[in-house]
């Protein structure tokens, strides 16, 4: 049986060198990078080393990077975080903007934060393709805002947010203002395909995990700029600038930064995976009843999702899989829940479209072959499940 990993966004197999160079670190060097003998400095000169090489890659200052467990944990870090460390620094309640595509992890987040009263959430509507309207942000804004968050590349549909555009828009608001307005992307979905030079978005925190990059899972970024203010959540001892406290995981900090090393083909593998998505598209597209979501144009290269009429997205996922093609219905992250997605309800999709969404999210090990071959079995799986399904 054929054996096609077509779901990439919700986690990458983890690559062959990466787990070659975090081996060592699980059986020889397996010191406490908090310890002052040998092992533990072997240990904290291999955690700062993949510190500077994840700096070096977002253009940041190694003293700016944070080692976290995960990306979910990175966002409650630098949301929860900067809410606490500035609620008090005005007498208002301080207000924060994010888009009404974010993943999970802003939008749960946000929601505890103003469930305890602590913080005011404004939600930015986007439009039918996933992108939100600079002007609209704009308004938005007022003198108790604290906090944007907007993410870099929808897990969802692959749109592309114009995070420069929100750059130029906060310099100007932040040059009068006597409280900063603080700027956040997840970059989980960007990390590998987008240029993530933190100084070119202007973000002053940037979260991303290792698990989307041929890293392992349990292992996450948090980017802080300098000047930057934030409470830690995680209480205990005083690792990672005393932001977040645990032993370092080194074995999985060696693998991300290895991982890191690896994109330096960001430019070539984008052209070839768009080449390939367009294949791609253009063969779903040919299906009669398919919707493509996402913007047309302004997407990432590794995402390519559709709504199929008619059909219950989750049929189309287990028919595929039986003949050892593997896509997914909507997010990972939410695949669980039964609700309709939250994003393609944002778009304006109904909740019957939501249900027939799938997506495909390639990766390096994709090729026309592995395309060739969805394209060739999907006309048929969707054709027979129409026949069964009381929608049509």
């Amino acid at each position: 049986m054929k054996n096609i990993y077509l779901d990439n966004a919700a986690t990458t197999r983890v690559d062959r060198n990466v787990f070659q160079a975090m081996k060592p670190y699980f059986l020889d060097y397996y010191g406490n990078a908090s310890e002052y003998h040998d092992p533990g400095n072997t240990a904290k000169r291999a955690l700062e080393k993949s510190r500077i090489t994840v700096a070096k890659y977002l253009g940041a200052n190694s003293k700016e990077i944070l080692f976290t467990g995960s990306a979910t944990e990175s966002i409650n870090l630098a949301i929860k975080g900067l809410v606490e460390a500035n609620r008090f620094v005005s007498k208002k309640i301080p207000e924060m903007i994010v888009s009404s595509i974010e993943h999970k992890a802003v939008l749960e987040t946000c929601r505890h934060l103003e469930n305890l009263g602590w913080a005011v959430v404004k939600y930015v509507p986007v439009d039918k393709y996933g992108l939100i309207d600079i002007n609209v942000l704009k308004k938005a804004i007022s003198k108790n805002t604290l906090l944007i968050s907007i993410m870099y590349v929808n897990n969802e549909v692959g749109t592309i947010q114009p995070l420069e555009k929100i750059k130029n828009l906060l310099l100007k608001v932040n040059k009068n203002r006597k409280h900063k307005v603080y700027f956040h992307t997840d970059a989980t979905q960007a990390i590998l395909y987008q240029n993530c030079n933190v100084n070119d978005l202007g973000v002053d925190m940037l979260s991303f995990s290792g698990h989307k990059i041929y890293a392992p899972k349990g292992i996450g970024i948090l980017y802080i700029r300098n000047g930057t203010t934030i409470e830690r959540q995680v209480d205990g001892g005083y690792q990672e600038s005393r932001l977040r406290s645990g032993t370092e995981n080194i074995p999985y900090i060696i693998g991300l930064g290895e991982a890191i090393n690896k994109i330096n083909y960001k430019d070539k593998e984008n052209k070839r995976l768009t080449k390939l998505r367009n294949l791609l598209i253009k063969g779903v597209m040919d299906i009669e009843g398919v919707l493509l979501t996402g913007h047309p144009q302004n997407r990432s290269s590794h995402i390519a999702s559709f709504i199929v009429k008619r059909v219950e997205g989750e049929s189309i996922v287990l028919r595929l899989s039986n003949k050892g093609v593997y896509i997914s219905s909507g997010s990972a992250c939410t695949s669980s829940d039964l609700t309709p997605s939250h994003v393609l309800s944002a778009m304006g999709y109904s909740p019957e479209d939501c249900h027939g969404s799938i997506r495909m999210s390639l990766g390096k090990e994709t090729n026309v072959e592995d395309v060739k071959y969805l394209l060739s079995i999907l006309p048929t799986i969707i054709k027979d499940l129409r026949e069964m399904s009381p929608l049509s």
